[in-house]
């Protein structure tokens, strides 16, 4: 037996036993038939979220990802990598025909260092991009994460609006650097009230604007809807308004940080608004499990073949 089919029918065998077990019935989740299926939008998991069923080498898991149906992967920690393991994932992504999604070319959350820049943090940011657009060579990624600071809060601080004309100043010139490479920074909107209390970015129509202002093409918004439905709720109307900004999703339940339907938001609404609208590209599955172990992944994957079905 081929290593694909028989992951296969392990995958029906297990699959089938999470759903039942977490409530789910294989009539509504087609348990049989779609258990390896390619998945109609581009999730992507990261390095971890397989460890129990695929091993700790994230090759076997982006491998595994595969045989499930994922045709997309996403690593924010991928600077930390050798340029080695870079350039293997890429290779790997491709010849799976996988996308790579985002990783973090540049994050900053406890300091003002696009909304009031020096010279030291200018010139830290522009090196930051070169480097973000080798790495991107090497793994074969078109987006990269851009998280620029907190907002001012110093004793002297700027106003809004200053801090603002600095922000969209600093990513002109990120952009300048990106742009000729054809590398799209995508700014993420994060929330205060759970994660990230203090940083400058934090509402879609706030990212919105900034994008306008920025008027580049590698100056675009990740549309986090963890981040969002804490932030401001009102999910599938702020995606139509800012659609023209999105190049990037990622996705995750509230409250929890978990895979979809641990909590409150009804992703398969969601993603059938986005997959109608026509998206092509990566939504990234920034959220833990949970559950541990292997019967937590196979509910993940569970929970996303839920989530991926097509109303109607």
């Amino acid at each position: 037996m081929q290593r694909r089919e028989f992951i296969k029918s392990a995958a029906v065998t297990s699959t089938a036993s999470v759903l039942f077990s977490t409530g789910l019935n294989a009539e509504e989740t087609n348990v049989e038939e779609e258990s390896t299926k390619t998945f109609s939008l581009g999730y992507a998991p990261h390095e971890g979220m397989f460890r129990a069923l695929a091993g700790k080498d994230v090759i076997d898991q982006i491998k595994y990802a595969a045989d499930q149906g994922f045709t997309a992967w996403e690593d924010n920690r991928m600077p930390r990598k050798t340029p080695e393991l870079q350039e293997k994932i890429g290779k790997t992504l491709d010849s799976l025909g996988m996308q790579m999604g985002v990783f973090v070319a540049y994050g900053s959350f406890n300091e003002p260092v696009f909304a009031r820049p020096t010279k030291e943090s200018n010139d830290e940011i522009v090196a930051a991009m070169k480097n973000a657009i080798e790495i991107a060579k090497r793994c074969g990624a078109r987006w990269c994460t851009v998280v620029p600071g907190s907002v001012d809060q110093g004793s002297a601080r700027l106003a809004e609006g200053y801090q603002t004309a600095n922000v969209i100043d600093s990513l002109r010139r990120c952009a300048d650097v990106l742009e000729p490479a054809g590398l799209v920074m995508v700014l993420e909107p994060l929330n205060w009230y759970a994660n990230h209390g203090g940083v400058f970015l934090r509402r879609s129509d706030q990212a919105y604007a900034i994008c306008r202002a920025v008027n580049s093409p590698s100056c675009k918004i990740l549309f986090d809807i963890y981040h969002q439905q804490i932030s401001e709720g009102n999910l599938i109307p702020n995606i139509d308004a800012c659609w023209k900004e999105i190049a990037y999703f990622q996705s995750g339940d509230n409250p929890g940080r978990k895979e979809p339907y641990s909590g409150e938001i009804n992703y398969q609404r969601v993603f059938s608004h986005i997959r109608d609208k026509g998206f092509e590209g990566v939504i990234g599955m920034e959220h833990g499990l949970s559950e541990g172990g292997e019967q937590g992944e196979r509910k993940l994957i569970a929970a996303y073949r839920r989530a991926d079905r097509i109303e109607g």
